[in-house]
């Protein structure tokens, strides 16, 4: 099976800068888009940036100009630095890998995963 582990998170002063990293682990052949979502209470989840395996990127239009993304395919990783942090960030944040194929015992696997989340604060 494949599983994502992400670190990163904390309490920040508003201004401030954060880096998030996710390893996807696993059997791993190919992983198609890796990126991060977050979700606030009381919102829905929403998709904050994404990178494809060829370097095709997708930003909300919320974090654009702050906010890089960007992936180490070889070792299945994708991290976001997040500079000029707002309140408005403030968020549990969720590592995704889209099309993600893998080998099991049955042949090769392929899904959607989601790590377990890291909490990011922006606060005074």
């Amino acid at each position: 099976q494949v599983q994502l582990v992400e670190s990163g998170g904390g309490l920040v002063q508003p201004g401030g800068s954060l880096r998030l990293s996710c390893a996807a682990s696993g059997r791993i052949f190919s992983i198609y888009a890796m990126g991060w979502y977050r979700q606030a209470p009381g919102k829905q989840r929403e998709l904050v940036a994404a990178m494809t395996s060829g370097g095709t990127t997708n930003y909300s239009d919320s974090v654009k100009g702050r906010f890089t993304i960007s992936r180490d395919n070889a070792k299945n990783t994708v991290y976001l630095q997040m500079n000029s942090l707002k309140p408005e960030d403030t968020a549990v944040y969720y590592c995704n890998a889209d099309r993600v194929r893998y080998s099991r015992p049955s042949g090769v696997g392929d899904g959607t995963y989601w790590g377990q989340g890291t909490q990011v604060t922006v606060s005074s």
